[in-house]
């Protein structure tokens, strides 16, 4: 899989308790199709943090890539923002 066809997105670190890996927390929001509403919906990325650098609350840049565990399958690429900031 090359760096350019790898699915990349943003979100949320909720936690950091396991060693080198975050759980993020990517937010999409979507129009309902029936309804013509906005509905928002949430799904959990646990993804590889090699530094340990993350803490909960920064947002991040996650990439997809080859599977590091059962269910890993994303890495960190880059701390967006901090939390205390």
């Amino acid at each position: 899989m090359s760096q350019e066809n790898r699915m990349i997105r943003n979100g949320v670190v909720v936690s950091n308790k396991a060693d080198k890996t975050v759980v993020v927390r990517v937010e999409r929001k979507f129009q309902h199709p029936l309804y013509s509403r906005t509905v928002k919906s949430s799904k959990k990325y646990m993804a590889h943090d090699e530094n340990n650098a993350c803490q909960i609350g920064d947002v991040v840049k996650i990439m997809e890539s080859r599977p590091l565990s059962r269910r890993k399958r994303w890495m960190v690429v880059d701390v967006v923002q901090k939390s205390g900031e």
